[in-house]
């Protein structure tokens, strides 16, 4: 249901709104409420490389200092690992420039230091291989229509070789959004990325009518211009790896609403940037609208984009820059109260940008440190497959505590401690195992879809045959129905084994139930011992916490 039409929806946005701005103003009483850690979301954050404004701060002219470079990478990713980042969005196509050897655009000078001179490696592979490790996302940043100072080196470059697609307004050079060609060339550019690159996602910036665009048109055929371009590089994007995400930050209002007026900026009739209805017709995974705004300007308008996400992934950006001193100076409860709000109604989040972030502007990094506690996995894109990969195999070092794993295909794996997410799309196939712990290794897929976990500790064959003839006792994770405890003396005591016999835990019963709730995700046997030593066994039970925790059947 579309809520800008309606006025008992413009309603609720406005109760709702009231209810967000609602949240405890101190910081203290703030922390003692953190929302529960949802498994899927996404946490992103913009690297911009723009004038090295995130990344680089030096220039990479010699190997000791193209090393510098990548340390310096390195550094910021490792940042973004401890606060939970799953998703990094990397400045790729800068002003008709770009970081990565390409057969359509030259170098830009943010790594070199010199337009068009390569600084002695390829960043975005570099990059690539970095997030995957940390079990990131990257995904390629597209800035669509702008070309830079019109003299400025790629726009020269553009100009000379397609001087059709260029418009020069107040001193800028800019794509022609209304040229057939310009959505061909921006597809050309993706498709090549996506061909040669392991990315996770095509991210497009400032995929409308720039803003001094003296518009002729209708809106509807301005509309139809810009969604013209961003299918024409879904198309190519898609042919060629259908599980990267397409993605775009738009305006952070999609429109005026019932009761909240935009104040003459927004996405849909200002700059004929149609993102709801791309995210409806498929032409788009994934929104991250640029809301860098506060209070009524803020929760109503996140609120209109989770009602119509249709399902796909929505994070709005957020305005960390006006944290600093030298922007807006914005307290930091406003960015606080605004992520409570994202994960209260199922959004995920975005930082703009990068340095502001690690900079630790205000204490926001230190919090973060405290509200993302453990990693999340980005939403899966079922609307573009549902298929799961299959079951890891798992084997058990011979002599080292260690377990491997494998599965076929194209997957990552999630790695679960005693039930709790602890690694997520790590691409390593071994991991060191404590005993006393259940551990549970899932495969995901591109899409992200996981398989069945396989766990460890795991049943001996022998021991799962007897299990299955016996049947088992039920168990909702707290406790288990044993019906022939009701025949016990009360002097005889409940006694918790392992498959293979070994007692792990003596526990008070009553009646036909016995309390397992601090027992550990696992097949258990449970027996009755008397007060002569002698045991008898009751059942079989299962505890499947992990199972249920995290939507497996």
């Amino acid at each position: 249901m579309n809520i800008r039409n309606f006025h008992l929806q413009g309603l609720v946005i406005k109760i709702m709104g009231i209810l967000l701005m609602a949240y405890p103003m101190s910081m203290e009483s703030q922390e003692r409420n953190f929302p529960e850690q949802p498994k899927r979301e996404v946490r992103a954050v913009w690297l911009t490389t723009i004038g090295g404004l995130d990344w680089p701060h030096s220039y990479s002219q010699s190997e000791r200092s193209a090393e510098k470079q990548k340390n310096e990478l390195r550094q910021i990713l490792d940042q973004y690992e401890r606060i939970g980042i799953n998703t990094v969005l990397v400045q790729t196509r800068i002003r008709a420039t770009v970081i990565y050897p390409s057969d359509i655009e030259p170098w830009d000078g943010c790594l070199s230091g010199f337009p068009g001179t390569s600084p002695g490696y390829d960043a975005l592979s570099f990059i690539i291989d970095e997030c995957h490790k940390r079990g990131m996302e990257i995904h390629a940043w597209i800035a669509t229509m702008p070309l830079g100072r019109w003299d400025g080196y790629g726009c020269k470059l553009f100009r000379r070789k397609h001087p059709s697609l260029a418009r020069k307004i107040d001193g800028y050079g800019y794509m022609n959004p209304e040229a057939s060609g310009t959505g061909d060339y921006l597809a050309d550019l993706c498709e090549e990325i996506t061909k040669r690159y392991d990315i996770d996602g095509i991210h497009l910036d400032y995929i409308r009518y720039p803003e001094t665009w003296k518009i002729k048109v209708s809106k509807d055929q301005g509309r139809q211009y810009i969604t013209s371009i961003v299918r024409k590089i879904h198309d190519k994007v898609k042919a060629a790896k259908p599980w990267v995400k397409m993605s775009c930050s738009p305006v952070g209002k999609y429109d005026d609403l019932t009761l909240y007026w935009s104040h003459g900026w927004n996405a849909n009739d200002r700059v004929c940037q149609d993102a709801q209805g791309w995210l409806r017709d498929g032409l788009m995974d994934e929104l991250f609208p640029m809301m860098y705004f506060r209070d009524n300007q803020f929760f109503p308008f996140a609120i209109d984009w989770k009602e119509n996400d249709y399902g796909k992934i929505v994070a709005p950006g957020l305005g960390i820059y006006f944290l600093h001193p030298k922007e807006a100076n914005w307290p930091l409860k406003d960015i606080v109260r605004e992520l409570y709000g994202l994960r209260d109604i199922g959004l995920g989040q975005a930082f703009f940008r990068g340095k502001f972030l690690t900079d630790n502007v205000k204490g926001l990094y230190n919090f973060m440190e405290r509200f993302n506690t453990q990693p999340s996995l980005v939403p899966a894109m079922t609307w573009e497959s549902e298929i799961k990969p299959a079951t890891p195999q798992l084997y058990l070092g011979k002599k080292t505590q260690t377990i491997s794993y494998h599965s076929e295909g194209d997957v990552y794996y999630n790695i679960y401690v005693d039930g709790q997410l602890t690694l997520a799309r790590t691409p390593r196939t071994s991991l060191h195992y404590k005993k006393g712990h259940q551990y549970a290794i899932c495969a995901m897929n591109r899409y992200g879809n996981e398989s069945a976990p396989v766990c460890y500790p795991e049943i001996a064959r022998e021991d799962e045959d007897n299990v299955q003839e016996e049947g088992l006792l039920h168990s909702d994770g707290l406790t288990v129905y044993a019906p022939l405890a009701s025949g016990l003396s009360k002097k005889d005591l409940i006694m918790v084994t392992t498959i293979q016999g070994t007692p792990i835990a003596y526990k008070p019963w009553r009646g036909t139930t016995v309390d397992v709730r601090d027992v550990k995700d696992g097949f258990y046997c449970l027996k009755s011992v008397n007060k002569k030593g002698k045991t008898h066994r009751l059942g079989f039970f299962q505890i499947r916490r992990f199972l249920r925790k995290n939507g497996f059947n």
